[in-house]
């Protein structure tokens, strides 16, 4: 049985408790979206699946109202595909796609300084034949009400895909 995403911090080598840093403004605890569903994407700016961000934010529209919450964590280790500033890219997501879901402030996914919240989500829902690296970006994991990892998706999936499960986690509240 999987770990609760609210309380896991304690149970990681990372003494904090999981927090995200938004391209601007102060630390965001992330129990504060304790209740929501939660939809974590790794991004860039200049990637084949960059179109996805149109797709997260039509998700972000359709779901955000029952509790989904899309979070966009922009890295650039796949290819140095989102090489910007956290201002340029935030202003590449809004000028390009409408993004108005939370972008946090870019970081790593694997490696030794992988965000924790990313150690987490990877060994909650390994990938390919239990490899727990992230491959490409935009791959996706759906974290439910209660903070149990619900799936995780490779980056091909696009996001329309993820409504079939997006919806039964968001019922109308």
């Amino acid at each position: 049985m999987g770990l609760s995403i609210w309380f896991v911090a304690k149970e990681l080598p990372c003494p904090d408790d999981f927090e995200a840093q938004p391209m601007s403004g102060p630390a965001v605890p992330l129990p504060q979206f304790q209740g929501k569903v939660l939809l974590i994407v790794n991004t860039a700016s200049a990637c084949g699946f960059t179109a996805q961000f149109g797709g997260l934010e039509e998700l972000h529209k359709q779901y955000g109202d029952k509790g989904l919450v899309v979070l966009g964590f922009p890295c650039n280790q796949f290819g140095h595909q989102d090489p910007g500033s956290n201002d340029e890219i935030a202003s590449f997501c809004q000028r390009n796609y409408g993004v108005s879901f939370p972008m946090m402030a870019k970081i790593d996914v694997n490696g030794a300084n992988a965000s924790p919240l990313y150690q987490w989500l990877t060994a909650e829902a390994p990938g390919l034949l239990g490899s727990e690296a992230i491959k490409w970006n935009f791959t996706k994991f759906l974290v439910g009400r209660d903070g149990r990892m619900i799936r995780r998706y490779a980056p091909q999936d696009a996001p329309k895909k993820l409504a079939a499960n997006t919806a039964p986690a968001t019922p109308a509240a």
